[in-house]
């Protein structure tokens, strides 16, 4: 059987610009991918701080008690599985759920920059409201503001990106937003290795997360438009596109008005719309994709990679320090998909990033089983702790260049435009309720599973490779208004499509 796998090149507008990048389209996607940041810097500190003594000792002094203990009785696998703990993390998810979907609805009114800076003011509340926790209701409800602003930003900034990167780059474009994921990941994880022996050192750490919370940018045309602001959408596709040409200008505006006009032709509710017969591959690849990201493990691991060092050997130092090699590595190979997803495309990256994290999963799991063995009592030596953090590294790379920017890219380009952030709302939403099923689950399958955890997601990463081989059509360089075409001619999603529109 024929897999899909062509490219189309759009045949609209948008190609008169294909190659041109500007220098207002790069600096306003820098500052809007920034708001990774904050994404990256609530994973990176949450699980650091689970592992400073200070901050246990406040709030979570059981698990002091069993991280005390020693001998043949002691599970290494199960010393950090407190439900308690696990809702610290995972109630930013739940927060960020309902933020993503009710964000779709406010994009269309107030536009993607407006809610990227709302999400950055919330989550700037959040982190005051952690750094001067009292107590675990303090600490949960900081979370949540967290969460709301995490959800606000994650919805609009990888739409954001697609719409105002040339259809030539807008992979690397959009690559942007993982970037500053990872960088905000590799940000505090260095401060939480600074701070780790202050006895504040936690509060310093959960602080500090309002530095990242802002930002701003101009609108894109697309959402201008989307709103009724003609000469701002025109003035803002003049300064994107780099040029004074009023033909090329009023043409492309043209095209994003006619565009507009369809869609609200149909008078439906965007939610109503996206679960019709011809958006079926658009829908499932908005649900599938987030899925299949979550069950690679990465944000698990990241959260928890101090604590998992620690279980399985590490000191507290040296866990942080393992934190923050796998980091600088995932966000390495980050900077290479941003390079090379616009030549190889995404489906290549998929491929390869899959089967190298397959393999590495598989790795660690039996390194694991055979240093502290199944019981988890066995202490590790210093050869296997090496190899553990080596294989973590070869994985965090595999996601890096493949599912980490990849994830966010293929829902903000696939939708069209009057269902766009709808479709993108369904796919953080799904993103975050997978995270919080997984985080708040994990320690607890960390401890009853032990290696297995990783053959767990080993099985996943299967599944979505298959998946990808089967049903992910090639989207690199096709303009945003002709994405429809790659659907129509691959060999299972055309029979949805076709003659549909």
């Amino acid at each position: 059987m024929a897999i899909e796998g062509m490219s189309v090149e759009g045949q609209d507008s948008d190609n008169r610009f294909n190659g041109k990048i500007t220098f207002a389209v790069v600096i306003t996607s820098i500052v809007a991918a920034s708001g990774g940041l904050i994404f990256g810097f609530d994973i990176g500190i949450s699980g650091g701080v689970t592992t400073m003594k200070p901050f246990l000792e406040k709030f979570f002094p059981s698990i002091l008690k069993k991280a005390a203990l020693s001998g043949a009785e002691t599970n290494v696998y199960c010393v950090y599985d407190s439900e308690v703990l696990t809702a610290f993390t995972s109630s930013l998810y739940i927060a960020g759920l309902v933020a993503s979907l009710v964000a779709g609805r406010l994009t269309e009114a107030i536009g993607r920059r407006n809610i990227m800076v709302v999400g950055g003011c919330t989550f700037f509340a959040g982190a005051a409201m952690n750094g001067a926790a009292q107590n675990i209701s303090m600490l949960i409800l900081g979370r949540i503001l967290l969460g709301f602003g995490v959800g606000f930003t994650n919805q609009a900034t990888p739409v954001y990106l697609s719409e105002m990167a040339p259809s030539k780059w807008r992979g690397a474009f959009s690559t942007g937003f993982q970037f500053f994921i990872g960088l905000g990941v590799v940000t505090a994880n260095c401060i939480n290795y600074a701070t780790s022996k202050l006895s504040w050192g936690w509060r310093l750490s959960l602080g500090l997360a309002v530095v990242p919370a802002a930002t701003m940018t101009i609108d894109t045309p697309s959402s201008l438009v989307e709103r009724g602001k003609l000469e701002q959408a025109k003035q803002s596709l003049a300064k994107v596109r780099g040029t004074n040409n009023n033909t090329e200008i009023e043409a492309e505006l043209a095209d994003l008005i006619k565009s507009c006009e369809i869609a609200r032709a149909s008078k439906e509710e965007p939610f109503v719309t996206i679960f019709k017969r011809q958006h079926r591959p658009h829908l499932v690849m908005s649900i599938a994709i987030p899925f299949f990201q979550q069950m690679t493990g990465i944000n698990i691991i990241a959260f928890y990679a101090p604590v998992l060092f620690r279980s399985v050997g590490f000191g507290n130092n040296s866990a942080l320090l393992g934190a923050v090699i796998l980091g600088l590595v995932n966000l390495g190979s980050i900077l290479v998909s941003t390079g090379i997803v616009d030549r190889f495309g995404r489906r290549f990256l998929f491929i390869l990033g899959g089967v190298q994290m397959l393999f590495c999963q598989v790795a660690i799991a039996s390194t694991l089983a055979a240093s502290i063995g199944e019981n988890g009592s066995k202490h590790i030596t210093k050869q296997y702790a090496a190899l553990v953090l080596a294989l973590m590294c070869i994985y965090g790379a595999g996601f890096g260049w493949s599912w980490g920017p990849l994830s966010w890219l293929i829902p903000s380009e696939i939708f069209a435009i009057n269902i766009r952030s709808t479709g993108q709302s369904i796919s953080v939403a799904m993103n975050f309720a997978t995270t919080f099923v997984l985080s708040q689950t994990f320690l607890a399958m960390l401890c009853h599973f032990k290696y297995g955890a990783f053959l767990f997601f080993a099985g996943w990463i299967a599944v979505m490779t298959i998946f990808i081989v089967m049903f992910m059509p090639e989207t690199k360089g096709v303009a945003l208004n002709s994405m429809h075409q790659v659907w129509e001619r691959h060999w299972f999603w055309g029979r949805y499509v076709k003659d549909q529109s």
